[in-house]
């Protein structure tokens, strides 16, 4: 450690002087010892101070310590330092006082750029987090995403220091008013899909009503006309909730599955029936073909009404084999009908078997009419009414042919 003591002196009566570029200034008094004593005393006083300048000196120049702080305390301790009680290198260690105080300066300068720098910075951070938030509180539809951006935006905001108490809240002021039009516009938008939601509920809830209302029905055809056009009206609206729009679907197709269902079985077990009727005529018909006309017409003509009342009791044949079993039973027919007319040219009038044979034929047509009527069958009576006229004609032909 430097001799402080040789900074000063301690006159006859005890004053202790320092000495300084100025002349000596009196900082003491010492009457506890010998002047030797009294100068260490007071040089002990003067190493504490440089202690302590030199401790703000370590920390300003590592950057440890605030360089204002730093300059602060520079200035007190060269405050101190004029009236300090102490003896030692008073000039030396104001002019260091002084440079520190320069440095000082400069460093605490420069953090304030700096802070500013960052202050900038900050702001800049927080106004485009900003401006962000405004964008998507006006125009984003993508609720899911913009609501977890906004989140985002408020956890980065929180992470942003160096913004002014006046900026900050101004800044934070339009955040939370975009985030806040955000929630209000969400709000809204999902009332109203709630609105939709429920109005689609009750237009699907009508639809399946309907469709449970005809899944019992036996008007094949219009049924199933009317089922295909709730189909389409079900696609065409909008859809309700989640969960009721499942549990109506649900509900919707068993209606349609158990009128198809119920409607394959019947078109199944009639398949069958006119696939048997179809068998029975075509056996019918092969005998009717098989009869030897030119060597017995009259007996093919009685065989022939025998099988035409078994043809119309036979009952309907798929629809596909209908006109080609139709064609070969009015060639039968011919066939008989032209052998039958050579033979009654062969004949009198009044031996004419075919004349005869017409007239039984229509004696028994008359007969199934009244059985036609007797039974109330009004397709019966329109079919036997018809085979009825038909021979009529046929018998007023002939006799007029005689």
């Amino acid at each position: 450690m430097n001799d402080w003591t040789a900074f000063g002196r301690v006159d006859a009566d005890g004053t202790v002087y320092v000495k300084t570029a100025e002349g000596d200034r009196v900082v003491g008094s010492w009457q506890a010892g010998t002047p030797e004593e009294g100068l260490a005393h007071f040089a002990r006083r003067f190493a504490d101070l440089v202690t302590e300048v030199e401790l703000v000196e370590a920390r300003l120049k590592s950057g440890a310590a605030d360089a204002s702080h730093s300059l602060t305390s520079v200035k007190r301790l060269r405050q101190q330092l004029d009236e300090a009680h102490v003896v030692g290198d008073i000039d030396g260690l104001t002019n260091r006082l002084e440079r520190l105080a320069t440095l000082a300066d400069e460093k605490a300068g420069e953090a304030r750029a700096a802070r500013e720098t960052a202050r900038t910075e900050a702001v800049a951070r927080k106004t485009a987090l900003v401006e962000e938030a405004e964008k998507i509180a006006a125009d984003s539809t993508g609720w899911k995403s913009a609501g977890d951006r906004l989140k985002e935006i408020l956890d980065e905001w929180k992470t942003i220091r160096g913004v002014d108490k006046k900026t900050d809240g101004e800044l934070w002021k339009r955040f939370a008013t975009a985030r806040d039009g955000f929630t209000r516009r969400r709000g809204a938008h999902f009332a109203t899909l709630d609105g939709q939601r429920k109005q689609a509920q009750t237009a699907k809830e009508d639809l399946v009503t309907e469709a449970e209302s005809l899944s019992e029905s036996t008007e094949w055809s219009s049924t199933a006309n009317r089922l295909k056009d709730l189909m389409a009206e079900w696609k065409a609206a909008p859809r309700a909730a989640k969960e009721a729009e499942q549990r109506l679907w649900e509900r919707f197709r068993a209606a349609q599955d158990a009128f198809f269902t119920r409607r394959s079985e019947v078109f199944s077990a009639r398949d069958a029936e006119y696939k048997g009727n179809l068998d029975k005529k075509q056996a019918i018909l092969a005998e009717v073909e098989a009869l030897d006309v030119d060597a017995d017409p009259r007996g093919a003509q009685n065989k022939l009404r025998d099988a035409q009342a078994a043809w119309h009791d036979a009952g309907r044949v798929p629809r596909e084999s209908s006109a080609s079993l139709d064609r070969r039973w009015r060639a039968a027919e011919e066939r008989i009908r032209v052998a039958m007319d050579s033979a009654w040219r062969k004949t009198t009038p009044q031996d004419n078997p075919l004349l005869q044979q017409m007239r039984e034929q229509v004696a028994e047509a008359e007969q199934r009419l009244e059985r036609a009527k007797s039974a109330g069958d009004a397709k019966r009576i329109r079919e036997a009414e018809q085979a009825l006229n038909s021979k009529k004609q046929f018998l007023a032909l002939a006799e007029q042919a005689n």
